[in-house]
């Protein structure tokens, strides 16, 4: 990355390790990820076998204890990778993200049986994880989902349908919402399934404007068995565990903006520095330079916000709900504007593949929907300004 990241993170006195881990992300995206984003993006081909090596770098299970192979690292920290691999690939980034948030899920609110069977392989990549609570009739409104859970025997039988699952049929380990009880949130209860759990199956491969990796099929539940024993924390919690994960996420995804933004602001700078027009290099008109400047201090302003963000959240501060909230939709904006600025500034090459901006904005713009819309986001800061 560029000079600009240093000099922002200088202001969170990142230390030796926190470096070293920002470091070993970039040097990993820049030689497994970046050279082959473009070609992925192009053949919606999910690399698997790229994800999984990420696992000996210890970028399975990120914010995991330790004793089942996971990093312990905080929040700064991930935001820290997660910027450095979307750099290279959005996408690619964001995927990681949510295998991170299924793992910390299990880490958190498994117990001592359900963490040493689920994460060893999490943390290793030897399993990828999906996170399951959308539906086709529930988006924003969670607490509104369907998909059911019956107890019979020593088993659940799940039977619903879940809608837009990163990495559905790819996964291993699908961590799922349910509704156990009556309507509601506290009706709703968590279930770890396996990919080869009898009556799982997934819809065709969605086609979308971006993310184009990433597999985004439907999850669907016909008398699906799961052993009872993979319901996490008791039934009725499961709302609060997929809420409790959502936090950490909506910074992950505000990061791999952040990093995609920068990857279209730097792309943005090499083209103006090369392309001529009436007899001199572009970046010597002072209209483009105004718009160069007001991209980066957009984005410096949206990495110390997010740097911020992350630490109130190490830091288990009571605003840290909210601040999570706020740098999720600040981020997400400023990085697809900047993203969509740089395009405009390259013209029809930035409307071309092969440049890889065009890439770049249609993977950004789903991140002002997905870990809660950026309207949703503001239902959230307000409610923490005047109460509810």
């Amino acid at each position: 990355m560029d000079a600009a990241v240093d000099a922002s993170t200088s202001q969170f006195e990142l230390n030796e390790e926190q470096r070293a881990i920002q470091e070993m992300a970039q040097a990993f995206a820049a030689d497994r990820v970046a050279p082959n984003a473009l070609d992925w993006d192009r053949r919606k081909h999910f690399p698997a076998d790229v994800i999984r090596e990420t696992g000996p770098l210890g970028l399975g299970g990120i914010y995991v204890r330790d004793d089942v192979g996971g990093s312990a690292l905080g929040r700064l920290d991930a935001v820290l990778i997660f910027e450095a691999l979307s750099h290279a690939d959005p996408a690619f980034s964001s995927f990681i993200s949510i295998h991170n948030m299924v793992a910390s899920m299990i880490d958190r609110f498994g117990n001592e049986e359900q963490r040493q069977r689920f994460l060893p392989k999490l943390t290793s990549m030897e399993w990828l994880a999906s996170y399951c609570l959308t539906e086709p009739s529930s988006g924003s409104d969670a607490a509104a989902l369907k998909t059911r859970a019956v107890k019979s025997g020593g088993d659940y039988v799940l039977n619903g349908t879940k809608q837009f699952i990163s990495g559905a049929g790819d996964s291993d380990v699908y961590a799922v919402m349910v509704r156990t009880g009556a309507d509601g949130p506290k009706g709703i209860s968590t279930i770890v399934v396996p990919k080869d759990a009898p009556g799982l199956s997934f819809g065709a491969n969605e086609h979308k404007m971006g993310w184009h990796m990433q597999s985004t099929r439907q999850v669907i539940f016909e008398d699906c068995k799961v052993p009872a024993e993979n319901l996490l924390s008791g039934e009725g919690a499961g709302f609060g565990i997929a809420m409790a994960g959502l936090d950490g996420g909506r910074l992950n995804i505000a990061a791999c903006s952040l990093g995609g933004a920068q990857s279209a602001l730097d792309k943005a700078l090499t083209y103006a520095a090369e392309r001529k027009a009436f007899g001199s290099k572009i970046n010597q008109f002072q209209a483009l330079q105004f718009r160069l400047a007001d991209m980066e201090t957009e984005l410096q302003a949206a990495r110390i916000f997010l740097y911020a963000a992350a630490s109130k959240l190490d830091r288990k501060a009571p605003d840290a709900g909210k601040w999570s909230a706020m740098a999720k939709r600040f981020v997400t904006d400023t990085g697809f504007n900047v993203a969509n600025d740089a395009l405009q500034l390259l013209g029809g090459y930035g409307y071309l593949h092969d440049y890889g901006i065009e890439k770049l904005v249609r993977d950004l713009r789903v991140h002002q929907i997905l870990e809660g819309t950026n309207e949703i986001m503001r239902v959230i800061i307000a409610r923490a300004l005047i109460g509810r």
